[in-house]
């Protein structure tokens, strides 16, 4: 199998740490970039880490060459300090990332959203997400993968008082959950990276969105 070169744009979050690993493990790739805002802490051969500015990614514009993007940002208010801040790093960066990219001839670009993304959604996270994927789908990428996963289950970095809430309260009750109600299980973010992976092998083209439910089912 011919060796290819992957980035990864969100190296150190919940589903970007456990993806990375992936990668650097599996004999998929033959190098694998992460693109990052301090270093990782991390030392392995096929990993090239690149220290950037997201807000002047055009700047770096050398540094986005690969055959696979896997894009894992996400922030909260919280952390970003204002919607527009949220908004910049949930849409505006990897949009940048996606345009430079392509240009540089990546066949596959890989991203996480959200369940429940809708352009016209009401709720102004899923509208967030939902832009981002309409977005997306006009960039011209040969073949977008977008993850809409629910819940996510995982050691964070930082602490976030509802996800911590709902992971405790949740997942007792998932037996209740099945059928069309399977999608809104909580999943385990090492699922969402492992499926992310297996679906860049699968070589399949155009725009596929995969389900929470389905997402599983891959990892699986």
């Amino acid at each position: 199998m011919e060796q290819k070169l992957a980035l990864v744009i969100g190296a150190s979050g919940l589903v970007g740490s456990a993806l990375l690993q992936i990668l650097l493990n599996e004999g998929a790739y033959q190098k694998v970039t992460a693109l990052v805002r301090k270093p990782l802490g991390i030392q392995h051969p096929k990993l090239e880490e690149k220290i950037v500015e997201f807000d002047h990614l055009d700047y770096y514009r050398d540094y986005l060459i690969a055959d696979d993007v896997f894009c894992c940002l996400g922030t909260t208010i919280k952390k970003a300090g204002s919607r527009d801040e949220m908004t910049k790093v949930d849409v505006g960066y990897p949009l940048a990332a996606a345009k430079l990219s392509l240009e540089h001839g990546a066949k596959q670009f890989l991203v996480i959203s959200s369940m429940g993304a809708d352009a016209q959604s009401s709720i102004a996270y899923s509208k967030m997400k939902g832009r981002l994927e309409e977005e997306l789908s006009h960039i011209g990428f040969p073949a977008l993968h977008i993850f809409r996963p629910s819940l996510l289950l995982g050691s964070r970095k930082e602490f976030r008082l509802g996800e911590a809430l709902a992971s405790l309260l949740v997942p007792p009750l998932s037996f209740l959950l099945v059928g069309p109600l399977k999608k809104y299980r909580p999943i385990k973010a090492s699922s969402v990276a492992l499926t992310m992976y297996r679906a860049a092998q699968r070589g399949k083209q155009g725009k596929t969105v995969y389900m929470s439910d389905e997402i599983l089912d891959m990892a699986h």
